[in-house]
């Protein structure tokens, strides 16, 4: 019977310590990827003007388009010309 405790025991610490990393990817890791893909997407689908060129941060402004041709938004993208 104690072996068989001590292997619930085990079953337990490793499920929790599953639950936590789980938590810990969804709540921390996981948020700031998403913004990486978001950003590196929408960068691919814009407009730049090359005048507005900014040499100290390599970024140039752009405007995003969404699916229906509207001008969604204003970002900075990193420039590649």
């Amino acid at each position: 019977m104690r072996e068989a405790t001590g292997e619930l025991n085990i079953t337990v610490v490793v499920v929790t310590l599953v639950a936590v990393l789980v938590a810990f990817f969804y709540g921390v890791i996981w948020p700031n990827v998403k913004g990486g893909l978001s950003y590196t997407q929408n960068c691919n689908n814009v407009v730049c003007d090359s005048k507005t060129y900014n040499r100290a941060t390599g970024k140039v402004k752009c405007k995003y388009y969404d699916n229906k041709g509207n001008a969604a938004k204003d970002i900075e993208c990193s420039w590649k010309g």
